[in-house]
């Protein structure tokens, strides 16, 4: 082959490749915590290509303790966004429609985790301790808690004093709080990893305590959704995602060092995102991606049921869909 002939195959070959990378469609996804096996699916389809097998160009940002993922969708920063259902039902009945369109997670890893010190041995005894909780739309699954349980949350000996947690277990290490919020997957271990002993603490599951809401669920504005360009897109990357996330169940290590090439900070080590991919199967397990309509309810009922202070006043309506992930999963 002549070189003119070599070179002109070249740039058609270099052109055709820059056209698929022009085409593809971008989306971006905002997470609600920083990068950790959390997220694992939506890494793993990326590094696996299974969004650009869609056509998608898929740009992944991290969360943190301060950055709320419905304030980034409303502002236009992200097309969907990893968030809470307790959160994200409170934040559509204040007005910023977001609509659940897949449901990844089907159980809940959320726990107060206290020291048995404290003298906490059920939930009578939060009466008159301090509490750490998460805020930042994390709050609500708490409040919702403490509003069944009939406890006020300003203070007081006949309720509790909630101390606003950061970004580390410092509260309970340090005894500025009885109990503190954890997940099954993360912080409870960053507990045991800082030297106390799993048999010096008490912990409470929310799902054990009749008060399980739904987490990491995918969202976007409902408005959106009326444009069909925009739907087809979600669809191809709930598809992609879900297959990301069925192959980060089945092969946990493996997709754990892909959650750990793609943590910018260092922060992360592999025994933790290791031992944090292994809790976070146990959560996505038996979820295909569509909302099952029975933990919806459950999660609505668990936010109306609180008193005079419900962490939503009323039933939802238009707040979750199928028609992404009936297309999806075909």
């Amino acid at each position: 082959m002549n070189k003119k002939i070599a070179s002109l195959l070249a740039a058609g070959v270099f052109s055709l490749a820059a056209f698929h990378a022009n085409a593809a469609d971008k989306v971006t996804l905002q997470l609600k915590w920083v990068t950790q096996a959390q997220f694992a699916g939506y890494y793993v389809a990326k590094d696996k290509g299974f969004y650009e097998e869609e056509g998608l160009d898929v740009d992944i940002k991290p969360g943190g303790p301060d950055i709320a993922p419905a304030q980034v969708i409303a502002g236009g920063g992200a097309d969907v966004i990893v968030d809470w259902m307790p959160s994200a039902l409170a934040t559509r009945e204040k007005g910023v429609p977001l609509v659940n369109i897949a449901q990844p997670f089907k159980q809940s890893g959320m726990m107060l985790t206290c020291l048995k010190e404290s003298g906490v041995t059920s939930p009578d005894d939060f009466k008159g301790k301090t509490l750490g909780v998460w805020f930042f739309g994390n709050e609500y699954p708490f409040l919702s808690w403490m509003s069944q349980l009939k406890i006020p949350t300003d203070g007081g000996p006949e309720g509790v004093t909630v101390l606003k947690q950061g970004f580390n277990v410092d509260p309970l290490i340090q005894k500025q709080a009885a109990c503190i919020s954890t997940m099954t997957y993360n912080e409870y271990w960053q507990v045991i990893d800082a030297g106390i002993k799993p048999e010096d603490l008490v912990t409470f599951k929310y799902e054990d305590q009749g008060v399980a809401t739904l987490e990491d669920g995918l969202y976007v504005l409902e408005d959106k959704l009326k444009d069909p360009a925009f739907k087809e897109k979600m669809v191809k990357f709930v598809r992609a995602s879900m297959k990301g996330w069925k192959y980060a169940e089945e092969n946990p290590d493996e997709a754990a060092d892909i959650v750990l090439e793609n943590d910018s900070t260092g922060a992360q080590t592999e025994k933790h995102q290791k031992r944090m991919m292994g809790e976070i199967a146990k959560l996505t397990a038996g979820s295909n991606g569509a909302l099952d309509e029975t933990d919806y309810k459950r999660t609505v009922q668990s936010l109306l049921a609180g008193g005079s202070d419900p962490v939503i006043s009323k039933e939802p309506e238009g707040a979750w869909t199928h028609e992404v992930t009936d297309e999806a999963l075909k």
